[in-house]
């Protein structure tokens, strides 16, 4: 009986100390997520309809016209848009683990935002899609995280140039080793909050 109690001594003295270093990791994953997607990183987190951490299958090489919501035909007044495809390696939001993913970008979007090629491992937020079937990174760069060959830690933003212009100063600094699941447990705690 002495023994027992001890253990539960034990563990109420230490319950304390669990939930202290829980809310110290929830709050180190939001400092961490803040440094990798900037100060409106839960307003990102918040405004995607998908989120996940995936590998690009194919890039846009051509122009595809979307078909308009009312008619459900192509005609003078469609869309120009951009195919891409993705697997789905880590599921967060909208999607499931192993998907491919299959969306259309407006023409015009796609060149506001860094270019993706085949094999490249990013976590995307995207935009739910629109009635027209469109969807594009929420907020532009923003929304696009360019991951390790793994795909399990991101890399670190260096001063790729978009649209010939210089955003490094623009972009957040990463630190050395952030993992997509430290940015997963800190979206996941943002997108619940606003339920």
């Amino acid at each position: 009986m002495r023994a027992s109690r001890r253990v539960l001594v034990f563990v109420l003295a230490c319950f304390p100390a669990f939930l202290s270093s829980s809310a110290a990791a929830q709050q180190s994953d939001q400092v961490i997520a803040e440094r990798v997607l900037g100060p409106q990183w839960k307003q990102l987190s918040r405004r995607a309809g998908m989120i996940f951490a995936g590998t690009v299958l194919t890039t846009a090489t051509s122009t595809v016209t979307t078909q308009t919501a009312v008619t459900d035909r192509t005609g003078p007044g469609a869309t120009p848009a951009v195919q891409l495809s993705f697997r789905v390696d880590e599921a967060i939001a909208g999607v499931e683990r192993g998907q491919v993913l299959t969306i259309h970008e407006w023409a015009g979007a796609w060149s506001m935002h860094r270019p993706m090629s085949r094999g490249q491992h990013i976590l995307i937020f995207l935009y739910p899609p629109s009635l027209l079937g469109l969807t594009s990174p929420v907020g532009g760069s923003l929304g696009q995280v360019v991951l390790d060959s793994s795909g399990k830690n991101v890399v670190e933003r260096n001063s790729a140039a978009i649209g010939g212009q210089d955003t490094s100063s623009a972009q957040p600094r990463v630190p050395v080793k952030v993992s997509v699941v430290q940015l997963e447990r800190a979206i996941r705690s943002a997108r619940s909050e606003e339920e």
